[in-house]
Parts: structure tokens; sequence; C-alpha cells
């Protein structure tokens, strides 16, 4: 079982930038999607970027939400023990509890389906205008 611990939230002002963390443990190389969600109190949370990642495949098939492309990118390390977030150009409406998450999958174009099993302890992002 995967196990993700995120680090590198914090508070920034309107148009600053912040790069999350999240270390995974126990990863064995099977098909994998990693994921960041977010979520504020009295809403669902949101998938914000997920990627693919396998034995051959590092990083692959990036995917984000409408509301953070060209903003956000979703990167993993080569040796597969980090998954980052990058998060520039930042808004009051990217204020919320940031999570990464895992969820053993065959191929890549099902990282959009909903299920992740593994989940971090969230970091928390403030956005101030």
């Amino acid at each position: 079982q995967v196990q993700l611990v995120e680090s590198g939230g914090g508070s920034v002002q309107a148009g600053g930038s912040l790069r999350l963390s999240c270390a995974v443990y126990g990863y064995t190389g099977s098909g994998t999607c990693l994921g960041w969600f977010r979520q504020v109190p009295g809403k669902e949370r949101e998938k914000v970027a997920s990627i693919y990642t396998d034995f051959s495949t590092t990083g692959g098939s990036p995917d984000y939400a409408d509301s953070v492309k060209g903003r956000f990118a979703i990167s993993q390390d080569n040796a597969k023990t980090t998954l980052y977030l990058q998060m520039n150009s930042l808004k009051p409406e990217d204020t919320a509890m940031y999570y990464c998450a895992a969820a053993y999958r065959p191929t890549s174009s099902m990282c959009a389906v909903p299920g992740y099993k593994a989940w971090g302890q969230g970091t928390q992002v403030t956005v101030s205008s």
C-alpha cells in the first residue's frame, strides 16, 4: 500500500508561487495514477492535476483542471519517490487544503476515474488578495 506525505503549503499573496511536495512510500512500479486534489470546507473535493507512472513511465500524461491550466505544473522525480505541484500566479480562489493521492490503474486514461485509495494528510494553502 502506497503511503503519502505532503509538505510545502503556506500563505502567499495573490500572484505568488508555492511548490507542494508529496513523498511517496511503498511504490512497487505498477501502473499508478498520482494526483493532487484540493478541498475547501463545504465544497466537494476537486482534482487539480494528475500524472501516470509505471515501470517505464515517469510523470506521464499530465492532466489539469481547467481552473489551473497554465498556472500549475505537476511532476515526478526520476526516482519516483516524490510528486510535486508547482503553483504559479496564485489566486485567492486557490485557497484550500491540498492532498496528494494514489490509485493503481492499468492505463493513464483511468486517472480521471474517481476512487483514489491512498491519501496524504493534506497541506494548507492560503492565498490572500
